[in-house]
């Protein structure tokens, strides 16, 4: 996480004051530590390991409706994945390869609004 951090800093990504949503498994105390040091606000469930009592300290800051919008990019990255054209890069071109892109979200796209309707 810290090259990941590091090399976000060098491209220019701001961080400072961003959530950073992740699942249960990276609720352990150095990578919430890694991540307020870095100015990012964790949103991470607790993760319970059967335990039958609640952790001691002060409440871990959690926003479950912020989370649940992380499993939409996840669905969407999954679906894409479903798409072989666009899993293994074929074209040598990046133009055609990014053109086949915005063709799937451009249908992911459609298939949301027709759903709705």
């Amino acid at each position: 996480m810290k090259q990941l951090f590091s090399k976000m800093r060098e491209i220019g990504i701001p961080l400072i004051g961003a959530y950073f949503h992740a699942d249960s498994s990276f609720d352990t105390k150095d990578v919430r530590k890694l991540l307020w040091n870095r100015g990012l606000k964790p949103n991470i469930p607790e993760n319970k390991r059967n335990r039958k009592k609640p952790k001691r300290g002060r409440k871990r800051h959690f926003n479950a409706k912020m989370y649940a919008k992380r499993f939409v990019t996840e669905r969407t990255f999954a679906w894409i994945d479903k798409f072989r054209r666009l899993l293994v890069r074929y074209e040598q071109k990046s133009v055609y390869f990014r053109g086949f892109h915005l063709i799937a979200y451009t249908l992911i796209n459609l298939r949301h609004l027709l759903a709705k309707v």
